[in-house]
């Protein structure tokens, strides 16, 4: 290849990348969860959900997780976590992100999504892991869905460890908290890269609201 040729491709390949908004691993982010109750790993998927990602990121690096707790655990449904202080006090998370629900990427067992409240466009830190199929949580033509960006790749024995914890009303928390805390004590990366956002959030159009049964809520 000539001189010439060679910077005509360096040069397409840089457009490329920042047409597509986004920097690609050849290795998809890894995280690992350490936690009170023993350690899960996260194989994240920033090609099927890349907003969501970049945003998870952005809080691992920023150590955001650590010594936050898994504040809601249900048997057989989903565990979330990653907002609330051993102290029982919310986190300050950053802005929302939009909704990447539809991306092909369902709520079955071992999956992990972004925790919401009602509105489909109000995710930001917290996140939860099906412990069983839920397809409940998926978009419907109707609805929006809950997005999955990740998927449980060692470890999900812990997770399930977590969901069968005793719960009720603790710390201000109505239900569902187990009355031993479960700590995050940390979130670190430990493969691949992180994905970089290169293009602001854009809001999306809502569908009629339909929310699942109890679903994954801040």
């Amino acid at each position: 290849m000539t001189s010439q040729l060679r910077k005509f491709a360096l040069l397409a390949a840089a457009l490329a990348v920042s047409a597509g908004g986004l920097a690609h691993s050849a290795e998809d982010p890894r995280v690992r969860v350490t936690t009170s109750l023993g350690a899960f790993v996260i194989e994240l998927n920033p090609e099927r959900a890349p907003l969501t990602v970049a945003n998870f990121l952005r809080y691992v690096n920023e150590g955001y997780y650590t010594n936050t707790l898994f504040h809601r655990v249900i048997a057989n449904f989903l565990i979330q976590g990653g907002g609330v202080t051993p102290e029982y006090t919310a986190k300050t998370p950053r802005e929302p992100i939009p909704n990447e629900a539809g991306n092909g990427l369902q709520n079955l067992r071992g999956a992990v999504g972004l925790a919401r409240a009602a509105g489909p466009h109000t995710g930001d830190a917290q996140f939860f892991v099906n412990v069983g199929n839920n397809a409940d949580l998926d978009p419907l033509p109707t609805r929006w869905g809950y997005a999955v960006f990740g998927r449980i790749v060692e470890g999900m024995d812990v997770v399930d460890l977590i969901s069968v914890q005793p719960t009720g009303a603790v710390g201000g928390l109505k239900s569902d908290a187990p009355l031993k805390a479960v700590i995050i004590q940390s979130v670190t990366l430990i493969g691949g890269a992180p994905a970089e956002v290169a293009t602001p959030p854009v809001q999306q159009p809502t569908p009629p609201d339909a929310t699942p049964q109890a679903p994954p809520g801040q």
